[in-house]
């Protein structure tokens, strides 16, 4: 799985995206930022100065080529609201509230923030649309991934046995121990499925995010798959954490366009 670097910053890419995108998911190398929040924060949530953010948001759009009156970003709630971002966000508009960013149109460049919550990218080669998700477990289990794949093709006409996907750092299933009120909700989600994402491990049990949404986008009808495999909570000097971190933490930036 290559890393790639750009004028001080490293990201991500994944091996199965065509040249026909513009793809990465940074890490948090590269930036202005202090600690906590050190050092390539994109998020404006999260305690660090506006204008570091700015500076960070910039850098990260540089380094693979887009402008930032390209971006089209949202609030991030945990759920599965979908937009339709059809042209850039202008500045005068406010943030709306999804999980769920789709377009076709080439001058858009979607993105996100993620620190533990899973990067979920989508492609539909054959019509030239595309899908960013963030999926922590609350829009796991209320299936974003599927619903992802039901809004490209509602608005797109894609086939789900068309579509690329593809799965990037996140908590793994080491670091996750969920709760009893997660474990129920998995079990509703999942039903005869839940055992292969949830794993007892001494008296505790885990939460495997990167099989449970390789499994809603399998039963959604997605057969190309491809997953990072990182885990955020294992590798504090490439990723933020909000878990290995208590809170205190920044924000990494996984961009999506189309060239």
């Amino acid at each position: 799985m290559p890393f790639l670097e750009q004028d001080g910053l490293r990201y991500f890419v994944f091996e199965r995206f065509p040249d026909s995108v513009i793809h990465a998911v940074f890490t948090r190398r590269g930036g202005v930022s202090p600690a906590p929040w050190a050092s390539l924060n994109v998020g404006g949530t999260v305690g660090d100065e506006a204008e570091r953010v700015r500076e960070n948001r910039r850098r990260m759009l540089a380094a693979i080529g887009r402008s930032g009156d390209s971006v089209f970003d949202a609030w991030q709630v945990h759920g599965v609201n979908v937009f339709r971002a059809d042209a850039p966000r202008p500045p005068q508009m406010p943030h709306p509230q999804a999980d769920i960013l789709i377009t076709d149109r080439p001058q858009v460049t979607l993105l996100m923030r993620f620190a533990d919550c899973v990067p979920i990218f989508l492609l539909d080669p054959r019509r030239g649309a595309i899908a960013l998700i963030h999926a922590g477990w609350k829009g796991t289990v209320a299936g974003a991934a599927r619903l992802a794949v039901q809004a490209m093709r509602q608005h797109y006409g894609s086939a789900p046995q068309d579509l690329l996907a593809a799965i990037g750092p996140s908590i793994g299933p080491d670091h996750y121990e969920v709760g009893p009120e997660v474990v129920e909700q998995v079990r509703a989600t999942f039903g005869a499925q839940a055992e292969r994402v949830l794993i007892a491990r001494n008296g505790h049990t885990h939460f495997d995010l990167w099989q449970a949404n390789r499994l809603l986008l399998e039963f959604a009808g997605v057969g190309q798959i491809e997953i990072a495999g990182l885990c955020t909570a294992c590798d504090l000097e490439n990723w933020y954490s909000h878990r290995a971190e208590r809170g205190r933490t920044g924000r990494f930036g996984a961009v999506f366009a189309i060239k």
